[in-house]
């Protein structure tokens, strides 16, 4: 259904590691957003600050690492790309957490572009599960 709306790029894995990583950001926060919703309907800042449990450099690299079992090479190899690009960490972030965040967000940015929608589904039953 996503394909008819949005006009996704033809080869996702041409992009920029950073790119994936923009848009993986956005799909994950989506899917925490409604996870919390499904599980608590509370209030905004309560819904808001749940998120930020989830939606930080080092939980996500905590997810990555419990996922990579269940990754195939090609997503592995997506990973790797994520976890090399060039990215100004930010002050308050742990290096290496941060650079295993943007290859989580990467990851899941280079499925939704290439449309691997049932794909993505799957990890995130598997997170679902972790969380």
């Amino acid at each position: 259904m996503l394909k008819e709306i949005i006009d996704f790029p033809a080869r996702p894995n041409l992009l920029s590691p950073a790119t994936m990583a923009y848009i993986g950001d956005s799909v994950f926060e989506l899917f925490i957003r409604n996870l919390l919703l499904e599980r608590n309907a509370a209030k905004p800042k309560k819904l808001h600050r749940q998120a930020i449990e989830y939606v930080n450099a080092t939980a996500q690299a905590e997810l990555l690492e419990e996922l990579r079992e269940h990754l195939t090479e090609e997503e592995l190899t997506i990973v790797r790309r994520g976890r090399n690009a060039n990215t100004n960490v930010p002050s308050n972030a742990d290096p290496a957490d941060y650079q295993y965040s943007t290859a989580f967000e990467a990851l899941l940015g280079y499925l939704y572009l290439k449309g691997e929608g049932g794909r993505l589904v799957e990890l995130f039953e598997l997170i679902k599960e972790i969380l």
